[in-house]
């Protein structure tokens, strides 16, 4: 309904945006809907280049009709009961740190802001399980649960920038310790969901079962276009006694992803392994004060003492076997203590330049060949436009891992169409060349609106599966719609 209705709101199609207000008032109270534009573009934003582009040319980002801030489940339902009523979008919203335009709102509606759902329910200390509500964010659970000794081991870049634990879990995040513990798909436990036409249900209190599909993983990753995820059980771990770390640089990024491999397949599990390519490594250089060395990898590995010195000693007979010199373990103290500085106000890239992050995911025997084609299609065929790719590689698992991928266009063109018709290209190669050679679309950022027209090329035929439970979830369409490649609510167009 964006963009229907009128001035005074008493007449025409504002009467009904005005109906549709004081229904919301009524559910939330009149201080927790606004339709102010400037909480609407609030709501809307995101981090993602499209987002902050748009904001630097003083354009608006799309955005919804009303914004709403829940403080209950139950008024979470009653929100959705409204937009079932009235078949307008519900675009749910953590803390509007995803990069995908995840938070846009191009078909209106009402943005549904959860960071009024902050609290911790409960600390199971006998189990290591964490409940709490959805909009709390990682730092402050964080803090409670070192008070313990206990820790929710996932800190992904966005951990000083607001990320929440529903926005960890819906999109499927990774943090820089997941190689040994897990992403945030493997320690949610149990979710609460508001689904349409306003129902919550409650997937088991336990992940690991034998009684059919399993609905806590079709909620994991479907980003706010099922339901509205309000409230989630989340695996903990103790505290680390110690902490062990490494470094080596290495001929090429071939050799070093040759180390990543020895290690990860002889079942050894380091809390980190980060890779660095030339480029990146003279980044890290630059923001976090490691020595350039060209290819550099750092690994941390935490636990007992023992466990400490068993897994760094066999990493260090590993990598020297894939032709890794040691570099001592203070550059990787230094990464770790620096790890979140590429994040700091004034490191990350901005607007007027153009960037934008792929993170594939593939097996080991497709990663060195994803590597080589993204950054000569990307440089070759975006010469003209002066286009540079640099990677390193973050997370890791038994079978493979993730390229950190990005491109920059220092000078994109000034106007406003072009520039982003030249970002979509630049996504578009990218990740032809992903798929085209063994990876998938990516492994922790999302999907959201940016790269749905991806989801059916990534998986055929399956995608239409994945219509159909949208369908059957959600037949209107209202939630998050355009996100996932889902498309629009039904029975609308453009």
């Amino acid at each position: 309904m964006s963009g229907s209705g009128t001035a005074d709101g008493v007449s025409g199609p504002g009467f009904l945006a005005g109906q549709i207000e004081r229904e919301l008032i009524g559910a939330v109270g009149e201080s927790n809907v606004s339709r102010d534009p400037a909480d609407l573009q609030a709501q809307a934003s995101d981090w993602s280049w499209v987002s902050k582009y748009l904001t630097y040319k003083d354009l608006t980002v799309p955005a919804a009709d009303f914004a709403v801030r829940p403080e209950t489940t139950e008024e979470v339902e009653r929100i959705v009961q409204i937009a079932s009523d009235y078949r307008i979008p519900v675009v749910p919203r953590g803390g509007g740190s995803g990069t995908q335009g995840g938070t846009f709102a191009p078909y209106g509606g009402i943005a549904l802001d959860l960071g009024r759902m902050n609290r911790i329910i409960d600390i199971d200390e006998d189990s290591l399980v964490v409940t709490a509500e959805a909009g709390l964010e990682g730092p402050v659970l964080e803090e409670e649960l070192n008070k313990k000794g206990l820790t929710l081991a996932h800190y992904p870049g966005s951990y000083h920038l607001g990320a929440t634990l529903g926005g960890y879990v819906a999109a499927r995040g990774s943090g820089v310790v997941s190689t040994k513990y897990g992403k945030a798909e493997d320690q949610v436990l149990q979710v609460e969901a508001v689904v349409p036409p306003g129902k919550t249900i409650n997937t088991l209190r336990v992940p690991s079962h034998a009684a059919g599909p399993d609905l806590l993983q079709t909620l994991v990753g479907s980003e706010g276009t099922l339901g509205v995820i309000t409230k989630l059980s989340m695996r903990l771990d103790p505290l680390p006694e110690a902490r062990g770390f490494l470094s080596f640089s290495f001929p090429d990024i071939f050799a070093g992803i040759e180390a990543a491999r020895l290690i990860m397949t002889n079942r050894l599990r380091p809390a980190v392994i980060r890779l660095y390519d030339e480029a990146d490594s003279r980044k890290l250089q630059d923001w976090v004060g490691t020595p350039f060395t060209g290819t550099l990898m750092v690994i941390m590995c935490d636990g007992t003492q023992d466990l400490v010195d068993y897994e760094t000693k066999a990493i260090t007979t590993l990598a020297e076997k894939a032709s890794g010199t040691s570099l001592g373990p203070d550059v990787g103290r230094t990464w770790w203590e620096g790890k979140y500085e590429p994040y700091a106000k004034g490191k990350l890239p901005a607007p007027p330049q153009m960037y934008g992050t792929f993170d594939t995911v593939a097996r080991f025997s497709d990663l060195g060949r994803i590597y080589r084609a993204k950054k000569e299609a990307i440089e070759t065929q975006f010469a003209a436009e002066g286009a540079r790719y640099t990677a390193h590689f973050s997370h890791w698992f038994p079978w493979g891992g993730m390229i950190y991928d990005r491109f920059y266009v220092d000078n994109p063109p000034a106007d406003p169409a072009e520039a982003i018709a030249l970002h979509d290209r630049l996504w578009d190669v990218g990740v032809k060349a992903s798929l085209d050679n063994g990876g998938a679309l990516n492994e922790h950022h999302g999907v959201g609106l940016k790269l749905g027209r991806f989801m059916r090329p990534q998986y055929g035929h399956g995608f239409d599966l994945m219509r159909g439970i949208k369908d059957a979830w959600d037949p209107d369409g209202i939630m998050n719609p355009g996100k996932l490649g889902f498309g629009p609510p039904r029975g609308q167009r453009l």
